[in-house]
């Protein structure tokens, strides 16, 4: 089952009508308050940060710098990257941390706050994926830009230049291409993500209020269908799931998350030749699914093959070298292969790609025991 976190949505043909898509009947009331306003809301203490750093002390200088300066270069919030759960505007400032998407939405919040004007932009990152459980899911990245407005200052002019606010590497964001998202389409994503995160915690009910939220917020995010059929067929109902999917394909024929949940919610209906249908065009348009070397690879270690492991881990890095699981696999296989210097720089990369401080915490640990034992 492949499902979506922090994904952006392309231009694409207006939304179709959504009779019969919604099943309110099969769900509970959620556990959580889905409240889409609580995305980008400001509550009293970051009002209170605002005030005690820029209400007495108006800088003669562009105010948008003086912002970001603020919030980031000073350290003042000392924020930490952490990708464990979305987060709304709130929360993430109460934290002082959150993923890509939290983090957009803090600042966002903050800087409309003080009346600065405010465009999001879709990233075009490589492709990655991570899995949790049964789950797949596929990652994006969204940024914002306190947009072209010209300031003045006793009679100059200031500030006529966009700003771009990003919690990628700086080394990565030349290279990168952007494009204009609607503050609906953001909120859909912060919706949709929190319907993924308790999909894969087993809670139905908050998983389908989330995602009948992204959809009512943005009709034409397709993720937020995608992230439904999945929710569905959990319930089984590969009818309804069915029908979700259709949403996105009409939209995208070639969408590779909607063909792969789509072969299975038709195999759930015993049409096993209209799913090995799907499944070979599926095939042809990605011949090695998301963790296909990953997954050979870990069967390889088993059976004690690790120089055949380690060919296959190198294979799935190149496709996704930011994620963690396949470096600190590669490691098991450098170490068993005797070499415990390309073992050690494996669990280093592990370590650094790591997206939640627990994870950070573990492979330093592992790295830690690692030097001890070459010491010894």
């Amino acid at each position: 089952m492949l499902v979506s976190l922090w994904l952006s949505a392309c231009a694409s043909p207006p939304p179709l009508p959504n009779e019969g898509l919604f099943a309110d009947r099969l769900f509970s009331a959620p556990s959580v308050k889905v409240d889409p306003a609580s995305a980008l809301a400001v509550d009293d203490d970051m009002r209170q940060f605002l005030r005690e750093r820029f209400a007495a002390k108006y800088p003669p200088v562009d105010l948008r710098h003086w912002f970001v300066d603020a919030l980031y270069s000073r350290g003042e919030l000392q924020l930490e990257y952490d990708t464990a759960g979305t987060r709304n505007a709130s929360e993430a400032f109460h934290a002082r941390a959150g993923n890509c998407l939290s983090l957009v939405l803090m600042t966002a919040a903050m800087a409309k706050e003080m009346g600065l004007r405010v465009r999001y932009q879709s990233v075009a990152i490589d492709e990655t994926w991570g899995r949790q459980g049964s789950l797949y899911l596929s990652f994006a990245h969204v940024n914002l830009t306190l947009s072209e407005r010209t300031t003045y200052y006793e009679g100059k002019v200031l500030g006529v230049d966009p700003l771009t606010i990003d919690f990628l590497p700086p080394k990565d964001l030349p290279r990168l291409r952007t494009r204009e998202i609607g503050e609906d389409t953001v909120i859909a994503m912060y919706l949709n993500n929190r319907a993924v995160e308790a999909l894969a915690a087993g809670r139905m009910d908050d998983a389908y209020a989330w995602a009948r939220a992204a959809i009512g917020r943005a009709a034409d995010f397709d993720m937020a269908y995608n992230t439904l059929a999945v929710i569905y067929r959990n319930q089984r109902q590969p009818v309804l799931a069915e029908r979700a999917l259709q949403r996105v394909l009409e939209r995208r024929p070639d969408d590779v998350r909607a063909l792969s949940n789509l072969a299975l919610a038709l195999r759930d209906q015993g049409r096993a030749a209209e799913a090995d249908a799907v499944s070979r065009r599926l095939r042809a348009i990605q011949p090695e699914p998301p963790f296909a070397y990953f997954d050979r690879g870990v069967a390889a270690m088993e059976a004690g093959e690790y120089k055949l492991a380690r060919g296959l881990f190198l294979r799935e890095i190149e496709r996704a070298p930011h994620e963690h699981e396949f470096h600190f696999w590669l490691a098991r296989a450098e170490l068993s292969l005797g070499n415990v210097d390309g073992a050690r720089r494996q669990l280093t990369q592990a370590r650094d790609a790591s997206s939640t401080p627990g994870d950070r915490r573990l492979y330093a640990a592992k790295l830690e025991r690692l030097r001890e034992g070459a010491a010894h």
